[in-house]
């Protein structure tokens, strides 16, 4: 079950295009959550649905962040849409 609060986060990470990103502190402001960037991650950790670009969203710090199928995919996906990290 989908909660209200992950529908939002996945319906903001769904409109980030291709070569650019967006931070886990950005999407939480989106959804009216400044606060929760760490609930974002957690969150994103957990979908496995690939019309959901999870890759796209970074740490604030300009590291790339967690990704479900590992670091390595994440900085290979996000190299092939043209964005050096």
């Amino acid at each position: 079950m989908i909660t209200e609060f992950q529908q939002k986060i996945f319906e903001v990470v769904k409109k980030i295009p291709n070569g650019k990103t967006m931070t886990y502190k950005e999407v939480a402001f989106k959804v009216g959550s400044p606060k929760a960037y760490r609930a974002v991650g957690n969150i994103l950790n957990k979908n496995y649905d690939s019309a959901i670009p999870c890759h796209r969203v970074v740490r604030s710090d300009g590291g790339v962040g967690g990704y479900n199928r590992g670091i390595k995919n994440k900085k290979e996906i996000l190299a092939r849409e043209g964005l050096v990290l």
